[in-house]
Order: structure tokens, then sequence, then C-alpha cells
């Protein structure tokens, strides 16, 4: 008998997989089903910019084998390269120039079985912790369509949370698999430096600071998605070992008492939302009542030098993009005035300046790695403020155009060179952290953290909490996030637009439905 759309969003990853392994339904009906929900959906949301439909439906032709046999996905339009088709990052330029082959991140999920059925949308050069590129359109969040879903894997984690599909490829480099997680109400996991390939085509992402995984519903898909995706090609830069079972059946184990550090501060010291206070402030009531010691504390770093540190980065390697752009034959005028901004910034820095910079990462490492050894885990909101509505994110129209015309006349490089515009710099950066100050930590130090769906504002808008662990500790934060689920479940909470039936929420720590 076939399955219904309810039966569809019923079940994740995993469960889908046992149904078509069973006979119970078949890879056909779930490809059916999935394009449905897409055509539908979709177009409210517009989570994908690239439709693979004609792609899978001749995959399903062949025989399909492995943990994801038969289950339709989508992967991220960054890194996640597709043989054959571009991987445009979020612009029209890159949207020019097919992938010579699959990337290891692609080729796992097909040797898996899965069915890729398209490609979702992300920030230009997946800059941003909201998703509005001019190429491809902004993606709203299912659960407020006038706010953002994050970013830069908002593409994803709005077909997730429409339930277009179970699970969707994401990326992190400053916070991308944790913000959009926290804004759609998905479990996302940020592995270590080193746990998952970006190659072939690039040994590592923004100095390491980057790493791979999906955005799923439940942590089974989590921690399945790692168990495919672990692992390295020849010639990356950094290698970690491997657990000593596989995390399906680590995240099975009970994590035991655990010593959680917590923390509400913004580390660059702008306010907090209540709303984001809040919801550490249940999960700690959640944890002490699971038994866990949870104590006011937080790792001794300089929040303002990680921020520089982070921006640094991020001027250098737009820089570097443009002029990979440029090399390819494209113009600067087919990347956006933020993005061109932030390339001249890079190019008035100094090498001296970035490697001091660069260098600056160990120090926050060893900050880290002193505070792991009182406490096991750390806690601090995902987000300092609920998901924002889209006009927020924007330049105001007359900053745009002094930017402009600094830009365009060459001022803007050489009032950066000479330090003129330090200040100025500050100000803008701290602006862009004041909604995303917590998740920087884990990518400049390459250790794993999560975001987990535990609140939602009384505007019913999810709002997650971040963990960080030390690096190798996904397993540890796969066993916490697997209690809490249990505790707490989220899986079947869905916004209104998915069309699902949402469970009564539990009094204690309910989240609000939309």
């Amino acid at each position: 008998m076939p399955i219904d759309q309810q039966q569809y969003l019923n079940n994740d990853a995993t469960g889908l997989a046992n149904m078509v392994s069973q006979g119970d339904t078949s890879a056909t009906e779930l490809l059916d089903i999935a394009i449905s929900r897409c055509e539908q959906l979709n177009p409210s949301i517009n989570a994908i910019c690239r439709p693979m439909y004609d792609i899978a439906r001749e995959r399903i032709k062949q025989p399909l084998s492995g943990p994801l046999a038969g289950v339709p996905i989508l992967i991220k339009d960054a890194v996640q390269d597709y043989a054959g088709l571009p991987t445009s990052n979020g612009n029209q330029a890159f949207n020019r120039l097919p992938a010579t082959q699959h990337s290891h991140i692609v080729r796992r999920l097909l040797d898996a079985g899965a069915v890729i059925i398209g490609k979702t949308n992300t920030p230009e050069l997946a800059l941003k912790g909201v998703t509005d590129p001019k190429a491809f359109g902004l993606t709203r969040n299912p659960w407020n369509p006038e706010h953002t879903p994050g970013g830069s894997s908002g593409g994803s984690a709005a077909a997730v949370a429409a339930g277009l599909v179970p699970l969707a490829g994401a990326n992190d480099g400053g916070g991308s698999i944790r913000i959009p997680a926290a804004c759609c109400g998905l479990f996302g996991l940020r592995p270590s430096r080193g746990r998952v390939s970006p190659g072939p085509a690039s040994a590592e992402i923004w100095e390491g600071a980057s790493s791979d995984l999906v955005l799923s519903r439940s942590v089974r898909d989590a921690a399945l998605s790692l168990d495919l995706m672990a692992g390295g090609n020849p010639g990356d830069p950094f290698i970690i070992a491997a657990p000593e079972q596989d995390f399906r059946t680590l995240a099975k184990r009970e994590p035991g008492r655990l010593r959680i550090g917590f923390s509400t501060r913004s580390p660059v010291d702008r306010p907090v939302h209540p709303e984001a206070i809040e919801a550490v402030q249940r999960t700690i009531a959640l944890l002490h009542s699971l038994g866990h010691d949870v104590e006011e504390a937080q790792p001794e770093y300089d929040g303002h030098a990680l921020a520089r540190s982070y921006l640094s980065l991020y001027f250098g390697q737009v820089a570097a993009t443009l002029q990979q752009a440029r090399d390819m034959g494209a113009s600067e005028g087919e990347f956006e005035l933020l993005t061109r901004i932030l390339a001249a910034l890079g190019r008035a820095q100094s090498s001296g300046e970035y490697v001091s910079r660069h260098r600056d990462w160990n120090q926050f490492g060893q900050a880290l790695g002193t505070f792991y050894q009182r406490y096991d885990l750390y806690l601090t909101p995902t987000l300092a403020h609920p998901p924002i509505r889209h006009e927020q994110a924007e330049l105001p129209s007359r900053q745009q155009q002094i930017l402009r015309l600094m830009l365009d006349s060459g001022l803007l490089s050489f009032m950066a060179r000479r330090g003129w515009l330090d200040t100025m710099i500050e100000g803008m950066a701290l602006d862009n952290l004041t909604y995303v100050p917590f998740t920087q930590l884990a990518n400049l130090t390459g250790t794993p953290a999560m975001s987990v769906p535990l609140h939602w504002t009384t505007d019913g808008l999810p709002l997650g909490v971040q963990f960080c662990a030390p690096s190798g500790g996904e397993a540890l934060l796969l066993q916490l996030a697997t209690q809490l689920e249990a505790a707490q479940p989220w899986k079947d909470h869905w916004p209104a637009m998915a069309g699902a039936v949402s469970p009564a929420p539990s009094p204690a720590h309910a989240p609000v439905a939309s």
C-alpha cells in the first residue's frame, strides 16, 4: 500500500530507508512525494536553487543499496560538488562552471543509496548568517516567511523544516550549520576539523575552519550521516582518529553525569535577547532533571580578539575567491556590493596582519583546552536573538550609497590600507556579530559543536541552544542530544505550512506552535 504524505513526514531518513528495505514503500514513491512537496512548497520558501528531478528519476531506475537507499535528499550549493553541474556558491559567475567530479560528501551519499533531488540556496559565497543571494533570491523560514531561516545553509534548513526532504547537506565555516538549525527547529552538528573531508576539489576550506555534514530532524540521522561521511582523501591536511565504534552505536550510549559550563554573555559584549537567555535557562533545568551538573563558567579568551581573527580570515578568503573568479573571466560587477567591499578590505590587509591574526587561533584553542579540563561541555545560546526579519539583515540604503562610492573610487582600499577605517570596520563587524557571536569559537579552534532545538519563542519561532565539546567529541555530543531528544522530543513538531499534525508540546519545556 503506497504511503501518504503524513507517513512521509512521520519518518526521518533512517525510518524511510527502513521502509524501503522492508518493502513498505519504494524509491519511486518517495521521490514522487518529495517532488510533489517541492513543487507545492518551494515557491513559498525558495529553499532549492537547482532542482535535479530528472537526474533523480534516472537514478532510481538503477538498483540502490546502502543505509539511505531510496531516500530523497538535497545537497548544499557550496562545496558539495555534483559532477557535471556547477556549484554556484550563490553567485552567477560560479554558476557557469560545472564541477568535474563529485565531492567526497556527495560520493559518500550516493554510495549509501541516497537520491539527490536538488541543490539548496546559500548567500553569495556562503558568507552570511542569512540566505539572500541576489542570484537566486532570498530563502524564507517555514515557521514565519517574514523571517530568515539563517545561513549560510539556510536553503537546506528551510527544506528540511518544511518537510521537503528528511535531511540536507550543509557546511559550517562560522556557524552555517548551527545558525540555520537554531532558526528552523532542527538538529545541527558541526564536526571536528578533519572529521569529514571537503575534498577532493579543496583540501581545506577557510584554513580548516569549515566542516561539512547535514541538517536533520533527528539525532540518529545526524549520527548516520557522520558514519557515512567521516574520513579523508589523499592529501588532506587534517587527520583525526576514528571512533572506537560507529557513531550510530555510540549515540545510543548514556552520556553519564556530565559537568557542563554555561554562559549567556555575548563574547563581543553586545546585548543578548531575553528569549535566547530563556532558552539556555530552560535547557539548564532540563539538564538538571537528567542528573547533570551545570554551572556558570566560560573559557577565558578575548571575544573581541576572536572576532578580529575571524574577520581577518573572512576578508582574506573573499579577496582570494574574487581573484579566482577574475582568473576565470568573471568581472567584479558580477558580485554583490557587500562581497566586493569585503574583498577590498581583504586586499588592503597585509600578509603579516593576516598571519598574525591566524596565529591567535592557538590562544583560543588553549583557552578551550583549559576549560575542558574542568568541564565536559560548554553551553551557550546558538543565536543571541530569535530569527531576524529579512529587512534587519540589509545595509541601510544611505550606507550602501556611501560604501559604493568609496569602493568605486578606490577610496575604500586607500583608507583601509592606512588604517583609517579600523574604527568603522570594527563597528560594522560588531554589528554583524550582534546576532551570531557564539558560533565562531568552534570554527577557529576546530572543535565540534551542535545546535539542539529545545526552545520556541512566544512568537512561535525556533531558537536552539549550542553545546560545544573538545576536538573529537562528536560521540559525547550525540549521546547528550539523544538523551535530550528523548526527554523533550522535537522531531514531530512542524511549522503549519508543512501540513503535518504537531503533537501537543509538554508543559514543562513546551515549544510554542506557530
